[in-house]
């Protein structure tokens, strides 16, 4: 290779390093000019030069003769040196015109780059979430909601999308984002190298989202597995994230290790669905425990409160209500006998509105013994349902139904499956299952259904068609039962599986009994695990079968129906028969959003009168 040869070579890659280069050999360009005009000066036209001040002025008036190309019209001298300062303003036409193309197109890669969200943040304290779907507008507005009294709040989202397109879906989505900063990164979280880009080691929590693929559950884990291979120089935050296939559990919890809360999406939505089966409303509930707009859960020692029972505690607020223990050694009660003495390293989860509005009271509260309601709890009988479509839940949601109901207890399964599902479930111990093929949105073989003979019906979307699709579907069904309901006069009840929750309030006007938005409560469960991990033991206890969960009873078992009393009195009432009353449900309102008649935490004081047709909303085994 010649020695021209390797110069440009060398040349070549100085050039390929980017704008700093280019300006540098700009730079030199400019230098070499003006050196060259102030020799040629000294040489053709010495008068001149030493009447402009020798070397230093030359190089002076070279340098402003290539930087402004006006300054020449001034000049005064020789032929030589109008000659050469001419020269040096031609050159520098040249040397800054490209000067400013390289920064102009320096500065638009700059933007570029910038655009593409590619750049490290610089932040602590602050929530991760990793991954998108329609999952993260729930999630940004339940942690704008969240974030609203600290002082400064950051989001940062990663996901292999534009950085643009994502910032605006979520000002379209969420709108106002309060002090909360949402900053999105475009970047694979599968990649390590990418996970830098949102500062996971200085994160206060770090949330992944199940991407809207059929592999969902795979990317989850590989996410997870991303994590764990990362190096962490300080504690790791807590993960939280969920899986939709209760088969996918063991693996996806031994990827996120001891620092993660991995959560079975699928196991709550057939819990929900059961159990608001059973008892219309629960669901809405739900939501109003999980969304920061409404009432949350809190824990917090209170010294005043330790060496008394917790049964004795439920009347010690002003504001807040107690609904469990969490132990010294971590453990979590929700609703624990009433008899358990709070120790003096205990904590007690309350519910409230904020943390701030916690306030113990300042004497007992009065209570109106004579509006106490003596009446015996009723007794459920056997009970016939019947399941409106199919879907990959609706086996475990027979199974789990056949522990809630009583021996005698039936279901028949009306869906378009080309075999029959009831074969499957001869061994049952309470439920007696059995199968009409039928299209839920034909009204005709509806009506051959006698739907009338039914105490209880489910619907069930169905997931193998788009959500949207799948939600038409559904309301076009209810439509029809809700006319068949009014002909019948009111016999069954109705719970609903809705994939959309902006398709909710308009399914209202089928004035089904209840709604289970299985995605949106999975989102809220998972920023509420975020802001704190404890809260999984809450959630798991309120889950689980085996121990309290959430009830809405007859308001009759605890207050005399039209007595005027408060709500107090009903804590009172619920703690006599071992529960934790948490509010009530006004049946005139079922169907007026956004509460949909639920009040959580209502004034102790305040006067209340209920119905035989309201609710009670209480902790309890049973």
């Amino acid at each position: 290779m010649s020695r021209r040869e390797r110069v440009r070579y060398w040349f070549d890659n100085t050039m390929a390093k980017g704008t700093s280069a280019l300006i540098g050999w700009l730079g030199l360009a400019s230098g070499a000019l003006i050196l060259v005009v102030t020799l040629l000066s000294v040489l053709l036209a010495p008068g001149d030069t030493e009447r402009h001040g020798s070397w230093p002025g030359v190089v002076w008036r070279s340098l402003l003769r290539t930087l402004d190309p006006g300054t020449m019209g001034d000049d005064e001298g020789t032929a030589p040196f109008l000659a050469l300062m001419l020269l040096a303003t031609i050159g520098g036409i040249f040397l800054v015109s490209s000067l400013i193309g390289v920064l102009t197109t320096g500065l638009e890669g700059k933007i570029a780059e910038l655009r593409k969200g590619r750049s490290r943040i610089v932040e602590r304290g602050h929530t991760v979430v990793l991954g998108w779907s329609d999952q993260v507008f729930t999630v940004i507005a339940e942690l704008v909601e969240a974030n609203q009294s600290r002082r400064r709040s950051c989001v940062a989202i990663l996901a292999d999308r534009d950085r643009i397109d994502m910032e605006e879906a979520i000002r379209s989505a969420v709108g106002d984002l309060g002090r909360t900063r949402v900053v999105c990164r475009r970047g694979d979280p599968l990649k390590v190298a990418d996970l830098e880009l949102v500062s996971p080691g200085t994160a206060r929590s770090i949330m992944v989202l199940s991407p809207p693929v059929a592999d969902a559950d795979n990317h989850v884990i590989k996410v997870l597995l991303s994590l764990g291979a990362r190096r962490w120089d300080d504690a790791r935050p807590h993960v939280v994230a969920a899986v939709h296939d209760s088969a996918n559990l063991p693996a996806a919890r031994l990827a996120g290790g001891e620092s993660a809360h991995v959560i079975d999406a699928d196991d709550i939505a057939i819990q929900l669905i059961v159990q608001s089966h059973r008892q219309s409303g629960l669901s809405t509930v739900c939501t109003d425990l999980l969304n920061y707009q409404g009432h949350e859960f809190y824990m917090r020692p209170e010294p005043a409160l330790v060496g008394i029972t917790y049964g004795q505690a439920l009347t010690a607020y002003e504001l807040g209500i107690p609904v469990g223990l969490r132990r010294s050694d971590g453990r979590v009660a929700v609703n624990p006998p009433h008899d358990t003495v709070i120790g003096a390293d205990d904590e007690v989860v309350l519910l409230a509105e904020d943390d701030l509005l916690i306030r113990l009271a300042d004497g007992p509260v009065p209570i109106a013994e004579d509006a106490i309601s003596t009446a015996a709890p009723r007794f459920r009988g056997p009970e016939r349902t019947l399941l409106m479509g199919w879907n990959e839940r609706a086996p475990k949601i027979i199974k789990l139904l056949d522990a809630f109901v009583e021996p005698g207890s039936e279901l028949v399964i009306a869906a378009r499956c080309p075999d029959d599902p009831s074969e499957s479930f001869t061994c049952l111990d309470n439920i007696k299952v059995g199968f009409v093929r039928c299209d839920p949105t034909d009204r005709t073989r509806l009506e051959d259904l006698d739907v009338g003979m039914y105490q209880k019906i489910i619907v069930l979307g169905d997931t193998a068609q788009d959500p949207q699709r799948a939600d038409a579907r559904t309301l076009v069904t209810l439509l029809h039962l809700r006319d068949m309901e009014e002909t019948l006069g009111d016999p069954f009840s109705i719970v609903s599986e809705i994939n959309d929750d902006a398709n909710r309030e308009v399914a209202q006007v089928t004035k089904a009994d209840d709604f289970v938005v299985s995605d949106k409560l999975i989102s809220l469960m998972l920023t509420q695990l975020s802001e704190n991990r404890h809260l999984h033991d809450v959630f798991t206890d309120l889950l689980d079968p085996e121990g309290s969960e959430l009830y809405l009873k007859p308001a009759g078992g605890y207050l005399r129906p039209g007595a005027a009393a408060d709500f107090a009195t009903i804590i009172e009432a619920a703690r006599r028969r071992g529960e934790t009353a948490l509010g009530y449900r006004v049946h005139r309102r079922f169907h007026e959003p956004p509460s949909y008649g639920v009040v959580l935490n209502p004034a102790k004081t305040a006067p209340l009168t209920l119905t035989a047709h309201d609710c009670v909303i209480v902790l309890a085994e049973d």
